[in-house]
């Protein structure tokens, strides 16, 4: 890989670092491993690559690795004749990641739902029109919930065709 790649790859394994780390509540080595195996793709990169591109001693590596692969984010395959094991992304986790936004959303919009049908009512006994409920927000916030499940809906069924192919 030219410099240029490698100089792009490193700045990237940081900025994914630092938001997957945030995201998903890892140590920021760990968020970088994670990084790291998600930009090298389905080639795989080897507990050497990681040990020396990421600067981190063995044992560092090895108990990261260990606890991405127990979170079920990564999986590794070998290569006929080939000692080594080659890291990859889990891709059923990131379906299961899909699956727990899409989740949220639901019980995020069913409660919507409910607060607006309340607020619906309540408007029915106010007189004051100054003093009804706004429902414009629910009924915008119901709206987005809507479409990003659709959107994302849409994703996991690409992920998941592209995964059984």
């Amino acid at each position: 890989m030219n410099d240029e790649l490698c100089k792009q790859k490193h700045a990237l394994v940081e900025k994914l670092g630092i938001l997957i780390e945030n995201k998903d509540q890892l140590a920021p080595i760990e968020a970088r491993i994670l990084s790291y195996i998600i930009l090298t793709g389905k080639a795989g990169t080897t507990f050497e690559d990681l040990v020396t591109k990421l600067c981190a001693s063995k044992s560092t590596i090895s108990t990261h690795l260990n606890h991405l692969q127990d979170l079920k984010k990564i999986e590794y395959f070998t290569k006929l004749g080939d000692r080594k094991k080659y890291f990859v992304v889990n891709h059923s986790s990131i379906v299961q990641g899909i699956n727990a936004m899409i989740e949220s959303w639901t019980t995020q919009k069913e409660l919507h739902l409910e607060i607006k049908e309340y607020k619906e009512n309540k408007n029915m006994t106010i007189l004051d029109v100054d003093s009804k409920f706004d429902l414009t927000f629910h009924d915008n916030y119901i709206k987005f919930l809507d479409e990003a499940t659709k959107s994302i809906l849409e994703l996991r069924t690409k992920i998941t065709n592209n995964v059984n192919q």
